[in-house]
């Protein structure tokens, strides 16, 4: 079996945790609970032929008075940004941590989970600014942990990038 580290980061109330629940436990939890240094979760998967075992580290959200400890990512394979539809400013959060996480890891594997379409009512973030993004080759994937649209795939995504980029 092969086991990867895999790191949640992005703005605080992004829903970094309620995608990890999502995805393990296969359920939501409307309350909202802040993560304070980081919370440890295990997925087995079947990818490829392969047994992959993602520890999933999600990581407190970053804010102006607690910026992201990229010293948590040592040892990451890869990481999911998450950015809130409902909330531009997050976005710009993601690309900030995205290029700071390059700087001090090197181009590690990543998808962007844009979370919260089911609240497609208070979208702001515009869909040409999604668009410039996957055109520079960033893999993103609209979510909702509430509904689980896109859950699945986002892990399932990385997973993937992660074992075709083992040697």
């Amino acid at each position: 079996m092969i086991q990867k580290k895999v790191c949640m980061v992005g703005a605080y109330g992004v829903g970094k945790t309620s995608l990890v629940k999502r995805f393990v436990e296969s359920i939501f939890d409307e309350r909202y609970h802040t993560t304070v240094g980081v919370k440890i979760d295990k997925k087995r998967l079947q990818m490829d032929g392969e047994e992959l075992a993602l520890v999933l580290w999600d990581l407190a959200g970053e804010d102006d008075l607690e910026p992201l400890r990229l010293s948590y990512l040592r040892g990451a394979a890869g990481y999911i940004l998450v950015a809130d539809i409902c909330r531009e400013s997050t976005l710009d959060t993601a690309e900030s941590l995205h290029s700071r996480i390059a700087a001090a890891h090197g181009a590690l594997p990543f998808v962007l989970a844009v979370n919260k379409v089911d609240l497609e009512a208070d979208w702001q973030i515009s869909e040409s600014r999604l668009a410039r993004l996957t055109a520079g080759g960033w893999p993103l994937i609209r979510t909702s942990a509430k509904t689980g649209a896109g859950v699945e795939q986002t892990f399932s995504t990385l997973a993937s990038l992660l074992i075709q980029g083992r040697s």
